[in-house]
């Protein structure tokens, strides 16, 4: 289990945005967060304690924000993806980038450059070695347009 409830909010967060988008659900479904939450549970991957309870939240936080602002982040997603269609990204890639480009713009407390190497490697466990570079350039590409690449690591 990942050693921050922030990583491991990201992972649950982009673990329910990919199962939805491969199922093609509504993803704002409140059936179909209940039933990922209750799988998440009952898997016995992950031990019901504090980190998961904060990681979960975290996780409620981003994917309710992901949602609400989803035109814009797969707008940047796609200005920045040197022609490439969104459908045509892999799945992983796609929900990591979109968790990843919805905290440079409404999350403030975190480092954008923490959001994008977060990215990175969650890509890197849950998707292919080569998602790693295109992933890299599509969040700086980001990263510079919505005014937040002078902020380093805290």
């Amino acid at each position: 289990m990942p050693a921050h409830y922030q990583r491991l909010g990201r992972e649950l967060a982009m673990q329910f945005l990919f199962q939805n988008d491969v199922r093609g659900a509504e993803l704002s479904d409140e059936a179909c967060r209940q039933f990922f939450w209750a799988q998440a549970e009952d898997s016995g991957a992950f031990p019901v304690n504090r980190q998961f309870r904060k990681g979960r939240i975290y996780a409620e936080r981003l994917i309710e924000g992901v949602l609400g602002h989803l035109e814009k982040i797969d707008g940047l997603i796609v200005a920045h993806s040197e022609k490439w269609d969104l459908k045509r990204m892999a799945v992983v890639d796609r929900n990591v980038m979109r968790i990843a480009v919805y905290e440079m713009l409404c999350c403030p407390e975190v480092p954008p450059l923490v959001s994008i190497n977060e990215a990175i490697e969650i890509a890197k466990d849950f998707g292919s070695e080569k998602s790693g570079g295109f992933i890299n350039g599509v969040l700086n590409g980001a990263m510079i347009a919505v005014g937040r690449q002078g902020e380093g690591k805290k």
